[in-house]
């Protein structure tokens, strides 16, 4: 206080005047007299009026204000906001779909006399309505009861959890893994944690990456690069614009679930290696359908090897993949996600990994019916078989009529419509007059031009459902006029449909893993038996 009198007695007389000490006394009198004696100043009595004024009336223009501006609209917003989903086609219709579990693929709607057939699930063997998965969750949700009570950190961590998580290493040669709510967890908090962990971290992930993979990218807030879907070279050449020493992760899928393309991990795992980096393969929708266990694409690859050798260490490319993420919610039957990987990294993510601390741990049930799932197929090739062999005939049916089929090597059926109201149509007229239900893929799943439907066969569709399901098609096709094969031809290509020299594409299960001498009705009658 005392440089600020100092400063103030140069010009003011009262100031001037008075000590430091005798001016703290005045101020600590009952009227407060330095105050009194402030008003009476002709200059600091002027100031202290107009400030007292300016607050005066800056609180009743306030108040004013207030009442004079309309309030924002939050319900109006909304509104917008959907609107703008409704105008550029993007907007998601949800169907009323129950799956019957003594019926599949058989679903009812709204009303249980209203039947269809499910040609879009991504339960893709039917394992979500085996009486195997169901028995031994009766028995489990009897013994354990429905919640898991908590985190795994707090009572959420039962022995059913740690045999899923061995069974899950065992199923892709892996030192350990760690079970999540969902994939869009496991990927979300996996890819996050090691971006904003790993210093000066960088990503090269595929630009058809899941959303999953793309969020936990953007929340590590790392360093990334994306290259062009598939393309080795552009990826090679992004690895080489960035310093060798520097943390760098490959993020990409081994099938992508809306072309049916998949990955080349053998190229990838080379550069991985040549660039000091580490690779992450989300194996979501090939789990349980590819390999002679179901661990996916990456054991297809080396199939007899691991089929005879299936452990860690046998020299597959299995050995080396960095990490693995998978889902217990398409092939095995339930719901749930997890990584899998090295003893060290396991344990970095279940310490440091909010998505993975702070949630609560998949009900004993639920594991129960995933652990016996896998098991269950690491056994039977079965439901693969068949899978296999009905994808393959809806592909070829469909092309033989002109139908546009995205070519692939895997067990997705993309048949391109073009436009989010073409796609929309098909998908409607397929429900309400045919009893077929495949839901229709629009933007953002998919760029604009690219809609489509998404037929997935399973081991439950039959040949009569094909036939059914492949004059529909070819009903709506003919009545709407839209575009087949040719059409797309004429344009130059799209999506691959219709692309002048376009190299054969084979299925990535060969004729001899498919035992392809046996019919369409042994291998039902193998997939009825196998349970």
């Amino acid at each position: 206080m005392e440089p600020i009198l100092l400063q103030a007695r140069k010009t003011c007389p009262f100031l001037h005047g008075n000590t430091t000490s005798a001016l703290k006394r005045l101020a600590k009198t009952k009227t407060n007299g330095l105050l009194v004696k402030a008003n009476q100043c002709p200059v600091m009595g002027a100031a202290i009026q107009t400030r007292s004024m300016h607050h005066s009336v800056s609180a009743k223009d306030q108040q004013k204000q207030i009442h004079d501006t309309k309030l924002f609209d939050y319900e109006n917003f909304y509104k917008q906001m959907l609107d703008k989903k409704r105008n550029d086609k993007s907007y998601r219709y949800f169907n009323n779909i129950n799956r019957l579990a003594k019926k599949f693929p058989m679903a009812h709607l709204a009303r249980p006399v209203d039947e269809v057939t499910v040609w879009c699930a991504n339960d893709y063997l039917g394992m979500g309505a085996s009486p195997l998965l169901i028995e031994e969750m009766k028995k489990t949700l009897d013994r354990y009861g429905a919640g898991a009570g908590g985190t795994r950190n707090i009572a959420g961590n039962a022995d059913l959890h740690l045999q899923l998580e061995t069974e899950l290493a065992d199923l892709h040669h892996t030192e350990g893994a760690l079970v999540f709510s969902s994939c869009m967890v496991a990927n979300d908090a996996t890819l996050s944690t090691l971006g904003s962990k790993l210093p000066n971290c960088v990503f090269f992930s595929d630009e058809l990456n899941h959303a999953s993979m793309i969020q936990g990218i953007r929340n590590s807030r790392a360093e990334k690069h994306i290259f062009r879907h598939n393309d080795v070279e552009h990826l090679e050449q992004l690895l080489q614009s960035v310093d060798y020493n520097r943390p760098k992760i490959i993020a990409f899928e081994s099938v992508y679930s809306m072309c049916g393309s998949i990955a080349p991990i053998h190229k990838f795992v080379e550069l991985a290696k040549k660039y000091n980096a580490i690779t992450f393969l989300d194996e979501v929708h090939a789990v349980g359908i590819y390999g002679p266990r179901g661990a996916g694409v990456a054991e297809h690859l080396d199939f007899d090897l691991n089929a005879n050798k299936p452990y860690r260490g046998n020299g597959s490319i299995m050995d080396e993949i960095d990490i693995y993420t998978g889902t217990l919610g398409k092939t095995f039957g339930v719901v749930g996600g997890y990584v899998a990987g090295s003893a060290q990294f396991i344990d970095m993510i279940r310490s440091y990994a909010p998505g993975f601390i702070f949630t609560t741990s998949l009900p004993p049930v639920i594991v129960s019916g995933a652990k016996t799932c896998i098991n269950y197929l690491k056994h039977s090739n079965a439901e693969r078989r068949m899978q296999q062999l009905n994808a393959r005939t809806v592909k070829s049916r469909l092309n033989e009529l002109g139908i546009p089929v995205v070519p692939n090597p895997s067990h997705i059926v993309p048949v391109l419509l073009g436009d989010a109201v073409s796609a929309k149509i098909a998908s409607d007229e397929l429900l309400n007059k045919y009893d077929i239900y495949v839901q229709a893929i629009n933007f953002p799943t998919v760029p604009v031009g690219h809609e489509r439907l998404r037929i997935t066969p399973s081991p439950g569709h039959t040949p009569a459902m094909i036939d059914h399901l492949v004059d529909s098609l070819e009903d709506i096709w003919n009545r709407h006029g839209f575009k087949r094969i040719t059409d797309y031809a004429a344009e130059g290509g799209r999506c691959d449909v219709g692309k002048k020299d376009l190299p054969e594409i084979k299925p990535l299960w060969t004729d001899e893993q498919l035992n392809y001498n046996l019919s369409i009705e042994e291998n039902q009658q193998e997939v009825s038996s196998a349970i």
